[in-house]
C-alpha cells in the first residue's frame, strides 16, 4: 500500500486560524454546536478538527464519522483528511448519510427481516410500484398522480411517520387516507422485492438501531465522536440517527448556519439546529462570524437583511477584506431591459480587461427567469453555462408546447409530430406508431399525414380512434389561426390536451416549475408579437429556432454562470447579480399569501442572504418596475429584502428607502389582504384569458403612450373578436400593431 504523507500538523495548523475557530477545533469533549457563516471557513474547521483529535488526543481513526450531504462535499473533506492526518486517515468513515447507512444496513438488515443484498430503488423504480399500487387499489391517476403520492410518502418518512401514524393523522380526510393505504402498499411491495428506496435506507437505519441493542451498542463504541456539516440542512429521520448514534459518548459536533437554512421543501427541519442547545443542554455554542470570501459593504447588507428573521441566531458577519465597494441597485422598466444591462455590463467589463466571464454569476429566484438572460447572452455572444438546470428552449414542457406549434403550424416535421402524438398520453401503442411510420414511408408521406389517413392504414383497429381525435384536435387549432393569438393558442393546447391541468393535478415543486416555464414561454410569444407589423406563428417559431440552436459556446471554463439562488449556495463569486428583486417574485406571491406566511417568508430572507454572501467584490441587485409574466405585465413594488438592506451601503442612498422595523406589525394586515385577494381569483386557466375592454379611452388620430415604444400616434382600430386590434405610428418605434389588451395604451392630453 503506498504510504499518504501527511501535512505538517498540529499546532502549526493552529495558529493559522483565527480565535474562534481554535475553541472550536480544541472543544473536544462533548456536544458542541459551531455556527458558521457564510465564508468562515468551516470545512477547514473540521478537518483540522479531526486531525487534532487523532494527533493530540489519541482518537483511533476507526472511532470518528464524519457526515455531510453530498457525495462532492463529502469527497473534498475526505481529500483534505487524508493530506492533514495522513497513515490511518482511510479508517476514518467520511460519508454521506445515505452512504453511511448502506454500510451499516448491508451489515445487520437481515435483523429487520431482509437480505443483506437488498436493491436500491431509484425514481423510476419507485415510479413502476406505485404505479402498480394505484392499480391494484384501483386509485384514479388521475387524481392520484403517482408523483404527488411519491412526494407524500417521501414527506412521511423524512418525519419518520409510519404509514399507520399517517393513517390516524388522516383521520377523516379521504384523500389522506388513500394515501396512507398506498403508503401501506408500497412498503410492502418493497418488502416483497427486498428492496428500498433512498429514504428507506435512512428510515430503517433508525429503525435497526432502535430494535437491535446489540447493533447500536457496536455502532456507539465504534463512533465515539460523530461531525455533521451543514446541519441547518437535516431533516427530522437524519437528527434520529445522529442522536441515537451520540446518545452515549454525547461527543457530537455540528457546523452549520441557520442563516442558510434554505431546504424546507426537501425536508430540511431548521428546528434542528435552533433547538440543538435544549436536546443537548451540556452543548457548548461557538459562533464564526469571521468572513473570509467578501467585502465589509456586502457584508453590512447581508448582516442587515437577515437581522429581520425573528426564528434565528444573533451572529454578525464581519471580515478583515476591507470595505471594498458600495452595493448597486438598479431598477428597470422591464425585465427586458434589465437582461440587457447586465449583458452590456458584462461585454464591458470583459472587453475593458477587468474581469473573466468565470467571474460573473446571475442569480434568479426561479429557473424560468433564464430565458430573457440566455437570449441576451446568445444575441452578445457572450458563454454561459446554466447550473442545475437546462436550456430554456430544451426543457421537456418548453419542447413539448412547440412541437404542438410546428405542428399546427405546418405538420410536416415528423419528429415535432412523434414527441406529441402521446403527450398528454392517449394510449397509441409503439406497435401502431411503427405501422403508420410504415404506411408514410412507403408512400413518401410525412408522418402527420400518414395519421390524416389512418382509417385506410390495415391492422390499427381502435386504435384508428384514438389516432384522428388527435388530428381533429390539429386540424380546429390550425382553422382557428386567424383569429388566436400566440399566447391563446397556447393556452388552447394547455387546455384542450390537458396538459397544464395534468401538471397541476401533480402539484410537485417539479410540475409547478414547469408550469412557471410554460408561462415564460407565453410572455416571450407576447413579447414576440408586441414587437412585430405582423406577427405569425411561423415567424415566432422562426424567431425561437433562431436563438435555440445559436450555440456560442466555446469549450472553455471561460463563462458567465446562470443559476437559481438555491444552486448557488456554497458558491463564490468576485461579481454577483442578484435580479429580480420585486415582491411577488422574491419573495414569491405564494410565500407572501401562505397561510404561514411569515415563516416562508423568514425562508425567502434567507435565500436572499445566501445570494449576497455569494459575492466577494461586486454585489448588483435588479429589479423591474415591470416584468411579464404569462403575457400580461406584472407590476411590483421593489422586494422587500431590498428596502432592508442600510442606506449606507447602497452605492446610491436615496435609491431604496428603508423599511423601518415599524412596519413589521403593518405587515400582518397586508399579507391578509393580499392572500384574500389571491384566493379570490378562480383557479385554472381561465383566469389568465384575455378580457376584452367594451370600448377603448382613445381613437383613430388620439395620442398615446406605450410602456416600451413610447408616444405615438393611433392609425387605425379593428375588432378581432376577442381583443380590439390596435395600429399605432410610434415617433422612435414605427408603426406597430397590437391587441389593446396587452399593449395597455395610455391616451395623452
Amino acid at each position: 500500500m503506498k504510504d499518504k504523507k501527511k501535512e505538517e500538523y498540529p499546532m502549526d495548523n493552529l495558529e493559522t486560524l483565527n480565535r474562534e475557530q481554535r475553541e472550536a477545533v480544541l472543544c473536544t469533549e462533548g456536544p458542541l454546536l459551531i455556527l458558521a457563516g457564510a465564508g468562515s471557513g468551516k470545512t477547514r474547521v473540521l478537518t483540522c478538527r479531526i486531525a487534532y483529535l487523532i494527533e493530540e488526543c489519541g482518537v483511533n481513526p476507526w472511532n470518528i464519522l464524519a457526515i455531510t450531504f453530498t457525495n462532492k462535499a463529502a469527497g473534498e473533506m475526505r481529500e483534505r483528511v487524508d493530506k492533514m492526518v495522513g497513515y490511518g486517515s482511510e479508517s476514518i468513515w467520511v460519508s454521506t448519510f445515505h452512504s453511511a447507512c448502506v454500510r451499516i444496513l448491508r451489515r445487520h438488515i437481515d435483523q429487520l427481516g431482509y437480505d443483506t443484498n437488498f436493491s436500491i430503488y431509484d425514481a423510476e423504480d419507485q415510479k413502476t410500484v406505485i404505479k402498480d399500487v394505484c392499480r391494484r387499489m384501483q386509485l384514479d391517476t388521475k387524481v392520484y398522480k403517482e408523483r404527488a403520492v411519491l412526494a407524500a410518502i417521501s414527506r412521511a418518512k423524512n418525519d419518520c411517520i409510519s404509514p399507520e401514524e399517517l393513517r390516524l393523522q388522516a383521520g377523516d380526510d379521504f384523500r389522506q387516507q388513500k394515501i396512507a393505504q398506498a403508503y401501506l402498499e408500497y412498503q410492502k411491495e418493497l418488502k416483497k422485492n427486498n428492496a428500498l428506496d433512498f429514504d428507506d435506507l435512512l428510515v430503517k437505519t433508525v429503525e435497526l438501531l432502535r430494535v437491535c441493542p446489540d447493533v447500536l451498542q457496536y455502532y456507539r463504541n465504534r463512533f465515539q465522536y460523530i461531525l455533521v456539516d451543514e446541519y441547518q440542512d437535516t431533516n427530522t429521520v437524519q437528527f434520529q440517527m445522529i442522536s441515537i448514534l451520540a446518545g452515549e459518548h454525547h461527543n457530537l459536533c455540528v457546523v452549520g448556519d441557520d442563516d442558510q437554512s434554505i431546504y424546507k421543501f426537501r425536508g430540511a427541519n431548521i428546528r434542528n439546529i435552533l433547538d440543538f442547545e435544549s436536546v443537548f443542554p451540556e452543548a457548548k455554542v461557538v459562533k464564526l462570524e469571521q468572513n473570509y470570501r467578501s467585502t465589509q459593504y456586502i457584508l453590512d447588507a447581508a448582516n442587515g437583511v437577515i437581522a429581520h428573521n425573528h426564528g434565528r441566531k444573533v451572529k454578525a458577519l464581519w471580515t478583515d477584506n476591507g470595505a471594498g465597494e458600495p452595493v448597486n441597485f438598479r431598477q428597470f422598466q422591464t425585465g427586458y431591459e434589465e437582461a440587457e444591462y447586465i449583458a452590456g455590463e458584462i461585454r464591458r467589463m470583459k472587453s475593458s480587461g477587468e474581469a473573466e466571464y468565470k467571474d460573473f454569476a446571475v442569480l434568479y429566484r426561479t429557473n424560468a427567469q433564464s430565458r430573457a438572460f440566455e437570449e441576451k447572452f446568445l444575441y452578445a455572444n457572450i458563454p454561459y453555462r446554466l447550473i442545475g438546470g437546462v436550456n430554456f428552449y430544451s426543457r421537456r414542457e418548453i419542447k413539448d408546447v412547440l412541437a404542438y406549434l410546428k405542428t399546427i403550424d405546418n405538420g410536416l416535421d415528423d419528429l415535432a409530430v412523434n414527441r406529441i402524438i402521446n403527450v398528454p398520453k392517449r394510449g397509441i401503442g409503439a406497435v401502431t406508431l411503427n405501422k403508420v411510420q410504415s404506411y408514410a414511408t412507403s408512400r413518401s408521406i410525412s408522418f402527420f399525414e400518414a395519421l390524416e389517413a389512418a382509417n385506410e392504414i390495415p391492422g390499427l383497429g381502435k386504435a384508428a380512434l384514438k389516432i384522428q381525435g388527435f388530428v381533429t384536435l390539429i386540424h380546429s387549432l390550425r382553422l382557428r389561426l386567424t383569429e388566436l393569438t400566440i399566447e391563446e393558442l397556447i393556452d388552447e393546447i394547455l387546455e384542450r390536451t390537458g396538459y397544464a391541468q395534468e401538471l397541476k393535478d401533480e402539484n410537485t415543486d417539479e410540475s409547478l416549475a414547469r408550469l412557471e416555464n410554460i408561462d415564460e414561454l407565453i410572455s416571450k410569444a407576447t413579447l414576440y408579437e408586441e414587437s412585430e407589423e405582423s406577427p405569425t406563428l411561423g415567424g415566432f417559431l422562426e424567431e425561437v429556432a433562431l436563438v435555440a440552436d445559436i450555440d456560442s459556446m466555446d469549450d472553455s471554463d471561460d463563462r458567465v454562470l446562470l443559476m437559481t439562488l438555491h444552486s448557488a449556495k456554497g458558491l463564490e463569486f468576485p461579481y454577483v447579480y442578484l435580479t429580480g428583486m420585486e415582491d411577488g417574485l422574491f419573495p414569491s406571491y405564494m410565500s407572501i399569501t401562505a397561510d404561514n406566511a411569515e415563516e416562508e417568508i423568514e425562508e425567502e430572507r434567507r435565500l436572499c442572504y445566501v445570494g449576497i454572501t455569494r459575492a466577494m467584490r461586486h454585489l448588483t441587485l435588479t429589479c423591474a418596475r415591470a416584468r411579464m409574466i404569462r403575457g400580461e405585465n406584472q407590476y411590483n413594488n421593489v422586494s422587500r429584502f431590498v428596502r432592508e438592506i442600510p442606506p449606507e451601503t447602497l452605492a446610491r442612498k436615496d435609491v431604496v428607502p428603508q423599511m423601518p422595523r415599524a412596519q413589521a406589525a403593518a405587515r400582518g394586515a397586508e399579507r391578509e389582504k393580499a392572500r384574500a385577494a389571491f384566493r379570490a381569483k378562480p383557479a385554472g386557466l381561465d383566469q389568465f384569458k384575455v378580457k376584452k375592454a367594451t370600448s377603448l379611452e382613445y381613437g383613430v388620430g388620439d395620442r398615446v403612450r406605450h410602456m416600451k415604444f413610447g408616444e405615438g400616434t393611433v392609425l387605425e382600430i379593428s375588432d378581432g373578436g376577442r381583443d380590439y386590434e390596435v395600429k399605432v405610428e410610434f415617433d422612435r418605434a414605427g408603426v406597430k400593431r397590437m391587441f389593446a389588451s396587452f399593449a395597455k395604451l395610455k391616451k395623452l392630453g
